[in-house]
């Protein structure tokens, strides 16, 4: 468990860290190096922890209720150190820009509504990708799964990040609005997009266990597999 723990706290710092220096600095490219950094991540320590690195993926496992997928206890831990590790990185790049720091809120020209549909519809992408192609047993994609869950991080951020920003994470929220605190920010956007973020996480597990009934993870202990019709 120490092993995991670190493992989570490593991936969402890395990804916090690489989303608050991109934005700060003024980057170009933004999108690409954010979902390049949850890639990297995944591929470096998913055989430890399942690299969730997001409270949304560690709610959206725990709802699909799966043995040997993840366990209630765990997952609590899991999202205790996501968001430490999401203010920890908030933090250390406040301190590498000299103390900037910026809000988490709608763009330009968008409100509240709209940032919440562009967050639910976005993280639920991003959740049914991990679940469809990190957690089946049937026919898991073992080579590319990192490629393909940060690729719903590419096209989140371009698609979504002029509406909402892009978090499509509680603890890139929590990160970024937190440290935001102390140059007269508050929490009040945070929370709202988590709840946003862990209603797609919600849409996500139920339509996965619908798409993906007959996959051996959702099935009981015991339960025979669907025949399947001969050519």
């Amino acid at each position: 468990m120490p092993s995991k723990l670190l493992s989570e706290f490593l991936g969402t710092y890395m990804l916090v860290l690489t989303v608050g220096l991109n934005v700060i600095g003024g980057s170009k490219a933004p999108v690409f190096s954010i979902a390049a950094s949850l890639m990297c991540m995944i591929y470096a320590l998913g055989s430890v922890s399942g690299a969730n690195f997001n409270p949304a993926v560690t709610v959206c496992l725990l709802l699909t209720n799966r043995p040997g997928v993840l366990d209630a206890k765990t997952g609590g831990m899991y999202i205790g150190t996501q968001l430490v590790g999401g203010i920890c990185a908030g933090f250390t790049y406040m301190i590498m820009e000299g103390g900037k720091t910026f809000p988490l809120a709608p763009g330009k020209g968008y409100g509240l509504p709209q940032a919440a549909f562009a967050e639910i519809v976005f993280t639920f992408l991003l959740c049914y990708v991990v679940c469809t192609v990190a957690t089946v047993e049937d026919k898991p994609l073992t080579q590319y799964f990192g490629l393909a869950i940060g690729s719903c991080v590419t096209a989140g951020g371009y698609a979504i990040g002029a509406v909402s920003g892009g978090s499509l994470n509680p603890a890139v929220s929590f990160g970024i609005s937190v440290v935001h605190c102390l140059n007269g920010g508050g929490l009040v956007n945070a929370l709202a997009y988590s709840i946003f973020e862990i209603i797609g996480a919600a849409i996500a597990a139920g339509l996965f266990m619908y798409t993906h009934a007959t996959d051996s993870s959702l099935r009981k202990v015991g339960e025979e597999a669907p025949l399947k019709a001969e050519a």
